[in-house]
């Protein structure tokens, strides 16, 4: 019984120390900070310098802007000659787009004229073409020619009924009955088409011919207004470049270009900037990662991508990664991007970085740089139990 006593007791023993020295002897280090890249705003132009209020360490969305910089000097000459262009050819776009409406609306007006003629001067001429062939037909039945029928010839058409010293003869006048008939048939013949025959004037009525002539004016016009239209928009073209032009020289509002934090103001707002200056510095949520030092035995033993974790100070949370970056000693370059520089302490020892993208995720630690904690980089023999209780 005393020596499963003392057995059992060994044991105990020998697993303490077993995780005393094993917790001990794990790699780690003694200064890991939570760090991330600064992204450095430069002024693009020269010019007047205005900062939007705004505290050290606010949280800034990407596209948010952050100030304005404004070149009160910048040559917009060229600018105005073209905006005074394009008014001069919208002016002449509108008199020509004026002309054409107006036009169009005389067209219109003539068109609805010359289908009334036309309707009109066709059923004209099919009435007096019915009467010819009623008088023809009472010619022809009568067999003779009375004093009735030579009233019936008279009238046929507009034209004298018979020709000078021309006999007064029954076939005559059968016959000249029959040719204004023929004639009047013809007549009707060619006004369905839409031809209009008749002695000493044109075959189309006269507000037909000025609407032919106006659709020619009104085919210019709009040829003129198309090529105004094509004036405008290459003017417009010319114009959206040269704004372009005068924007970069004269500056206007600049925008963060990262979802980050409000890290540095290196100018007053008022002052006046020259190109190239520096203007405020900001953090990159998205860049987080973990900066340590170890000792030199441990360093020897790493490699990128080796496992790693690490526990923010005064938290239960442990994050999980891996190795990123292996600086060696006295690598302070490699810290003129990042926002915690390095102590000298830590140029002392070898300088490794860690990315955790959990760390990254996280809503609170994301982007929580100066933040301190311990990274582990070697297994522990209570890493199971941590797991478990997590």
């Amino acid at each position: 019984m005393r020596l499963a006593r003392l057995a059992t007791g060994g044991a105990v023993v020998l697993v303490a120390l077993w995780i005393l020295i094993g917790e001990q002897m794990a790699g780690a280090s003694a200064d890991a900070v939570i760090n991330a890249r600064v992204v450095t705003l430069r002024s693009d132009v020269a010019g007047h310098l205005e900062l939007k209020p705004r505290a050290l360490g606010t949280r800034i969305a990407r596209g948010e802007v952050l100030g304005a910089i404004d070149d009160p000097l910048a040559d917009r000459l060229r600018l105005d000659d073209l905006r005074m262009e394009r008014a001069f050819q919208s002016a002449i776009a509108a008199r020509v787009g004026g002309r054409l409406a107006v036009e169009r609306g005389r067209l219109e007006a003539l068109e609805a004229r010359s289908d009334l003629y036309g309707d009109r001067r066709l059923a004209e001429l099919r009435v007096r073409l019915e009467h010819a062939r009623t008088r023809l037909d009472a010619l022809e039945q009568a067999g003779y020619l009375t004093d009735a029928a030579q009233r019936l010839s008279d009238g046929v058409d507009d034209q004298p009924r018979r020709l000078p010293a021309e006999p007064e003869l029954f076939e005559l006048a059968v016959e000249h009955a029959r040719e204004r008939v023929e004639i009047l048939e013809i007549a009707v013949r060619a006004a369905e088409k839409g031809v209009f025959l008749g002695d000493g004037y044109n075959d189309a009525p006269n507000a037909e011919q000025k609407a032919t002539d106006l659709r020619g004016e009104i085919a210019g016009l709009e040829a003129e207004g198309a090529e105004a239209d094509a004036r405008l928009a290459a003017i417009d073209a010319r114009i959206e470049a040269e704004q372009r032009r005068v924007n970069r020289l004269a500056g206007g509002e600049f925008a963060s270009p990262v979802d980050g934090i409000y890290w540095q103001v290196l100018q007053a707002s008022g002052v006046t900037v020259q190109r190239g200056d520096p203007v405020v510095r900001l953090v990159d949520c998205a860049s987080t990662l973990v900066t340590l030092s170890v000792s030199e035995a441990v360093y020897n033993t790493l490699r990128p991508g080796q496992k790693a974790t690490f526990r923010p100070e005064g938290r239960s949370e442990v994050f999980e990664g891996a190795v990123a970056r292996l600086a060696g000693s006295g690598a302070a370059t490699v810290y003129e991007t990042l926002a915690v520089a390095p102590s000298q302490k830590h140029l002392q020892r070898f300088d490794v970085a860690v990315i955790l993208p959990a760390l990254t995720a996280d809503a609170e630690l994301g982007c929580a740089v100066g933040r301190t904690g311990r990274v582990f980089l070697d297994g522990r023999p209570l890493d199971g139990l941590r797991r478990f209780l997590r």
